[in-house]
């Protein structure tokens, strides 16, 4: 008897299938805080008890690791339960940029300037301003990761181009490139509250503003804007043209952008001009109050309330959008929005108070520090302090990235680590947190545990009732490889010329 060859999936495709079996029985980041803070205790409790201990990387003494069961230790957690709640950094940031962010959004006005941009792009620009919207979509949080793909699929068929391909760009474009942008966005600020806590452990007068990366993730977006159009081409070029299978029918959807909305954008547009132009002017003068003693920008009381400066634009341009259109008629209304914004929080704030605790047990017992030094002093004796150290921070990020799509929670429980590691072995904690950044983004196009991918097959279903995982892994893996492999190439160049990563934070102490 003949016995029949069963086909096997390719290796990459088994590896996903295992990502994912193993991904589903993580719990969830909630829940995986709570394990890691009782942790973090008991093995506080443990280590305690051998005296470990290391020499302080600034200062001429010996840290010893402290037990969270200790009286002392006891007394620590329940004095400070609320205190490392509402004095953790990242959660003032982040809230207050989502209440302007989110009232922009809450008007449409994020969904009608991302469709604007999209839907009026020439033929020839219309993959990179694709690419470009997609990346620089994060502005407006997960909601680019909705808009841009469908959107994106309908003008490449409507251009008779392949749908599936247009569907691919945009969802590469929002993922992969997640954390770049033209402008400093609530993932900036969000970043930035942990690093600055994990930086705490070494120095802890430091202090990391939300503009830390930006000079490094202008330059992404420009140059992933360019190198994703290619890969694009090269996937169209691939897959080929776009037939239907006979009797589909495809489901046409309109996305338009009304009168009324071109009419709101324009009046947004305008208030940018207005405020931007006042800031300026703010700023011009030598003897500003937001400006330095010096007289200079870097650092200066302005790049402090950044937050505060993006805040006032996102607001300001919400309101004016939102009564241009009719969705904003009084007070009580901008009130409302918000509101409807902050409900949204409500997930991130349940679960930043066991970020915080874990991240403050973590420290007060001194685990961070010895876990940073040891893990330096390591590196150093195997000679691993350069360029080859960041590229395996990169790639384990990337594969820890298949798992936990929370990028907060990742970074939340890195940071601790990478940080201080990084700060002993010369490097500043914006390096460390571009390193995060890199790898946070490329591989959330190719998990199968990202939240959006079952809505990705959704998209592609409309024009494909066959199209599967292994669709989807034809057409994003180029751009989450390719996308890794530029952005490491782009921090190797940083490392090499020691260009400036932001205003005032470089690549090394």
């Amino acid at each position: 008897m003949k016995q029949e060859k069963i086909a096997r999936k390719p290796v990459f495709y088994r590896f996903l299938d295992w990502v994912e079996r193993t991904g589903n029985k993580l719990p969830h980041p909630f829940m995986m805080f709570v394990i890691l803070m009782v942790t973090v205790v008991v093995l506080s409790a443990v280590l305690a008890m051998f005296k470990i201990e290391v020499k302080h990387p600034s200062k001429d003494s010996m840290v010893a690791i402290k037990s969270l069961l200790s009286a002392e230790g006891i007394k620590y957690m329940f004095i400070n339960l609320t205190k490392n709640f509402v004095g953790f950094a990242p959660l003032g940031l982040v809230l207050t940029m989502m209440l302007g962010i989110g009232l922009a959004e809450q008007v449409g006005l994020m969904n009608a300037m991302m469709k604007r941009f999209i839907l009026g792009a020439p033929k020839q620009l219309l993959v990179p301003i694709i690419m470009l919207v997609g990346i620089c979509g994060n502005i407006a949080s997960d909601a680019a990761v909705i808009i841009i793909p469908p959107l994106a699929g309908m003008i490449f068929y409507a251009a008779k181009r392949n749908p599936l391909v247009g569907i691919a760009v945009g969802y590469s474009a929002a993922c992969a490139g997640f954390t770049a942008n033209l402008i400093i966005v609530g993932t900036d600020a969000l970043l930035a509250g942990i690093t600055q806590e994990a930086a705490k452990i070494i120095d802890a007068t430091i202090t990391v503003n939300p503009a830390v990366n930006y000079y490094f993730m202008i330059a992404s977006t420009l140059v992933l804007t360019v190198v994703g159009t290619w890969v694009a081409t090269s996937v169209e070029k691939k897959m080929g043209p776009y037939t239907p299978k006979a009797g589909f029918a495809v489901q046409e959807t309109s996305m338009g952008v009304s009168d009324v909305e071109k009419k709101g954008l324009r009046a947004a547009g305008i208030a940018t001009l207005i405020y931007l132009a006042a800031v300026v002017g703010v700023l011009i003068p030598k003897n500003s109050f937001f400006r330095n003693p010096q007289g200079g920008l870097v650092p200066s009381p302005f790049l402090s309330g950044i937050i505060a400066f993006l805040f006032l634009w996102f607001l300001l341009i919400g309101i004016v959008y939102g009564r241009t259109v009719g969705k904003i008629k009084n007070g009580a209304d901008v009130s409302k929005h918000m509101t409807a914004a902050m409900k949204d929080m409500s997930g991130y704030i349940v679960l930043v108070f066991v970020i915080a605790q874990f991240v403050a047990y973590f420290n007060w017992s001194n685990m961070g520090l010895v876990l940073a030094v040891s893990l330096g002093n390591l590196l150093k004796a195997w000679h691993l302090t350069g360029i080859l150290m960041v590229v395996l921070v990169i790639v384990f990020t990337m594969f820890v990235n298949l798992f936990i799509g929370s990028g907060s929670a990742k970074w939340a429980l890195l940071a601790p680590v990478f940080v201080p590691m990084f700060m002993m072995l010369g490097y500043s904690p914006a390096f460390a947190q571009v390193a995060y950044r890199i790898g946070d983004s490329t591989t959330n196009a190719i998990s199968p545990l990202f939240p959006y991918f079952p809505i990705l097959l959704g998209f592609l279903r409309r024009y494909d009732e066959d199209a599967g995982i292994g669709t989807v892994m034809a057409m994003t893996l180029p751009f989450s490889l390719v996308f890794g492999l530029v952005w490491i190439a782009q921090i190797i160049l940083w490392m090499v010329l020691k260009l400036p990563l932001g205003p005032g934070a470089g690549v090394f102490m």
